[in-house]
């Protein structure tokens, strides 16, 4: 698909004109481990009085797919790009995009998705009855 879908489609995420923006404009950041690649302006400043960030998607433009640190740098949180060497702590869990509409989707306990049934009522609810 490629460039075909570059120039007919605006949905599937990078377009011819933001091939040509990145082409005139763009200096490549880095790389995720999903394939994203990020971009700052060369020259300019955007509304926060810095380069312009962006990225373009590997897959689907889709923005829970972009990890953590270098959402904090898309976002002006952090002045330098994340590197591959960073230290990845024991609490922390490998990164996750939303997973809503699929088989990995969270179902709390009770939910009709679910193959459990919902916990016992005790006796310190009471429903609400009409008067």
């Amino acid at each position: 698909m490629g460039l075909f879908s570059e120039i007919f489609s605006w949905w599937g995420g990078n377009t011819w004109g933001t091939r040509f923006t990145i082409a005139r404009q763009g200096r490549k950041v880095g790389e995720d481990e999903l394939g994203n690649t990020y971009y700052e302006q060369v020259r300019g400043t955007s509304p926060h009085d810095g380069p312009r960030r962006w990225v373009v998607y590997a897959k689907s433009s889709e923005a829970t797919l972009v990890p953590p640190s270098w959402h904090s740098w898309l976002h002006h949180t952090v002045d330098t790009p994340p590197s591959d060497d960073e230290k990845v702590r024991e609490w922390q869990t490998p990164h996750k995009p939303n997973m809503t509409g699929t088989s990995e989707a969270y179902r709390p306990p009770g939910s009709i998705l679910t193959p459990e049934s919902r916990p016992k009522v005790t006796g310190d609810y009471t429903p609400w009855t009409p008067e």
